[in-house]
């Protein structure tokens, strides 16, 4: 469904923290990325891993696989949970739960009891589904591709900081308290699940499932169908062929992404002889990007579909994944550090583009069940990188590997252009998408007049252009036309 009072602004109201809408954007960003964090925190520490509990490679391989594996189901569960029970109870729930895992793994003491607490803490990654579908339910149609793509992308930023800052928490256990190596890593992944543990509370009290209430308030006032609906609603979803082709897709983003966060660091260590922290901040870098190449793709998103609507959003996918393919394929092929940098931070700027480009689309497909299509594309993601993660435990090279991904990357961009959406779609979205932009002029609008010292009556009289209109107005002008004798016969 769509509800009423959606946040039309973002980066205008950015600090109104006293918004609900604000809030729980600020709160959910970064919860996702404390949990993203959490979910990569043991790969900078991988190389310390492996020689502890004697790892072979395909062993490595495998605790890849298995950290992504179980994601895929609790994604799909997540979606269902979502359209349920809501945003807030079901975040709440999967950090607290979450967190026991993640402190957990230092209790690890062979290959067998490594990779069930791998598997484990896989199931935090469903986070990133209630992060799109909270954002979602929280911001109308001409900002939603930017608010999800920023939300998503800052939360991926915690695979990027832990590479640097888990090898820096490891060393003060090291070297500040003087424990051995084996505790070390044990106490980093402990720290790491007590913040998890202490969020998941804080997601509770600060947030609320949409702008007007909690579900099951808004399902008591009949603002909303009974709990019931939902999984009618989600088999649904299922039969629309293009929320598979959007499956794939992210498949072939996110999967990469979350491939890159379980392999760089240790690619950089074997294969360019760094040491433990410096290939850390170098993987790090990879993830950094998220701090506003995600943001950018949804931004993109936004403004094609301003233009070519819905068909613009798929176009502009289809750029981005493209791009990514050539860039992971270059990519492979360097044998120098100073090479390699540049090109891992183009790779880098189109795979998250590509990501906030495919959560530009999302929204988009069905109003009703927005958490089974976000449930379902977000465990592409898991499901491309289980599939990568296969690449990584046999004969073949690395940087083999990468280049093998980098094609099929390239061939799975051309999915996006076969994603179609009705007439009647294109309409709704465009009126949709023309009422928050609206909406968002005619507040600020009367921001200003409220400035100049105007009452609330006479502000409240005040009527505002949509976007069509006043890019007519505006083109009117330009050729000449009395604007004058033209604007009284403009019906409001």
């Amino acid at each position: 469904m769509e509800f009423q009072n959606k946040a039309t602004s973002l980066w205008g109201d950015f600090l109104r923290v006293d918004k609900v809408q604000i809030r729980t954007f600020h709160v959910t960003w970064f919860a996702f990325f404390l949990c993203f964090f959490a979910w990569f925190g043991i790969a900078p520490l991988m190389a310390v891993v492996r020689e502890e509990l004697s790892l072979t490679k395909e062993q490595v391989g495998w605790t890849i696989i298995g950290a992504v594996s179980v994601t895929v189901f609790a994604r799909i569960a997540i979606g269902w949970l979502c359209d349920r029970y809501g945003p807030r109870l079901t975040y709440t729930w999967l950090l607290v739960l979450a967190s026991l895992p993640v402190m957990g793994i230092g209790l690890a003491q062979n290959y067998t009891t490594f990779l069930i607490f791998r598997v484990m803490i896989g199931v935090i990654g469903g986070s990133f589904v209630i992060t799109q579908y909270h954002t979602t339910n929280m911001f109308a149609p001409n900002v939603v591709g930017q608010a999800n793509a920023t939300s998503a992308g800052w939360g991926n930023l915690g695979g990027g900081v832990t590479q640097f800052a888990m090898p820096i928490i490891f060393s003060i256990f090291v070297v500040g308290f003087g424990v051995n190596e084996a505790f070390g890593w044990r106490a980093s992944m402990g720290v790491a699940g007590i913040v998890i543990l202490v969020t998941g509370i804080v997601y509770y009290v600060f947030t609320q499932d949409a702008p007007d209430g909690s579900y099951k308030e808004l399902r008591a006032q009949g603002k909303m169908a009974p709990a019931g609906h939902t999984t009618g609603n989600f088999l649904e979803a299922l039969k629309d062929y293009r929320v598979w082709l959007l499956f794939f897709i992210y498949a072939a983003c996110f999967g990469i992404e979350l491939t890159i966060f379980g392999t760089l660091a240790l690619y950089m260590f074997d294969y360019f002889g760094l040491t433990l922290v410096t290939a850390g901040m170098v993987a790090a870098s990879f993830g950094l990007m998220n701090l506003f190449a995600r943001t950018l793709g949804g931004v993109f998103g936004d403004n094609f579909a301003s233009i070519w609507g819905l068909k613009g959003r798929a176009s502009w996918l289809f750029i981005t994944l493209f791009i990514e393919g050539l860039a992971l394929m270059l990519f492979s092929q360097m044998s120098v550090l100073f090479l390699a940098i540049p090109t891992l931070l183009f790779f880098s700027l189109f795979t998250q583009m590509s990501e906030g480009a495919t959560f530009s689309v999302v929204p988009f497909i069905s109003n009703k069940s927005l958490g089974a299509v976000a449930g379902v594309v977000g465990a592409g993601g898991n499901v491309g990188a289980v599939s990568a993660g296969f690449l990584f435990k046999g004969d073949l090279s690395w940087d083999t590997s990468y280049l093998i991904l980098g094609a099929l990357v390239t061939c799975a961009s051309f999915m996006a252009l076969f994603i179609r959406f009705t007439k009647a779609d294109e309409i709704e979205a465009e009126e949709r998408f023309d009422n928050g932009y609206t909406q968002n002029r005619l507040d600020a609008a009367r921001a200003h007049l409220a400035v100049l010292g105007l009452s609330e009556e006479d502000i409240e009289k005040v009527k505002v252009f949509g976007s069509k209109e006043a890019h007519a107005l505006k083109r009117l002008e330009a050729l000449g036309a009395d604007m004058d004798s033209i604007k009284p016969l403009i019906k409001r």
